[in-house]
């Protein structure tokens, strides 16, 4: 330890910690690596999107190297919905409802032309993105879109994670984005 004086410059007792193997960091940067790390999806599937992710789990695009290899279908132990599909009007409470049962802090990834904007089902009984309903943190496009696209909306969404304050889903700029959405704030 450099010492000038009877003062420790800080220089050198950081570099002290780094080769004893201390890391110092935030408290945000170490809980954004972990949840970023271990994305639990829910797949909500309801057409040819559904398909696109079958494939994006096999192993020739292995979703699990962004460690989301437990699919969970159970909205209890998820905190990633993936929305891909066709959503018919009447599905959409059930999809709120699958949405709101999710643990703090969930995310959303709306697959396809259909969750993200109705798609080609410009009918009245076709929701017209599922952003209507709940809110979505990554939109990934295509009819359907392939395993890449879907690859690169987890990439995405890891982004956002790992950025994510912890105290964020605690803001008021959040609980009013739920009450937009009339979701209730527990």
């Amino acid at each position: 330890m450099a010492r000038t004086g009877s003062t420790i410059t800080a220089d050198s007792s950081v570099q002290e910690l780094a080769d004893h193997g201390f890391v110092l960091t935030k408290f945000d940067q170490i809980v954004g690596m972990a949840r970023k790390n271990s994305l639990w999806p829910l797949p909500f599937a309801t057409s040819c999107c559904g398909i696109e992710f079958m494939s994006t789990m096999s192993a020739h695009y292995d979703l699990a190297q962004f460690g989301s290899e437990r699919n969970s279908f159970s909205p209890r132990q998820a905190d990633m919905l993936l929305v891909m599909g066709t959503i018919a009007k009447k599905m959409g409470p059930i999809l709120r409802q699958v949405y709101t049962q999710m643990a703090e802090p969930r995310w959303v990834i709306s697959v396809g032309a259909c969750a993200c904007s109705g798609g080609i089902f410009d009918t009245y009984s076709v929701l017209q993105g599922i952003d209507k309903i709940i809110p979505v943190d990554v939109y990934v496009p295509g009819c359907p879109p392939r395993p890449e696209q879907i690859l690169a909306g987890v990439a995405k969404l890891k982004e956002i994670v790992q950025n994510e304050s912890v105290r964020r889903r605690d803001s008021p700029e959040y609980k009013t984005l739920l009450r937009s959405y009339g979701i209730d704030i527990v």
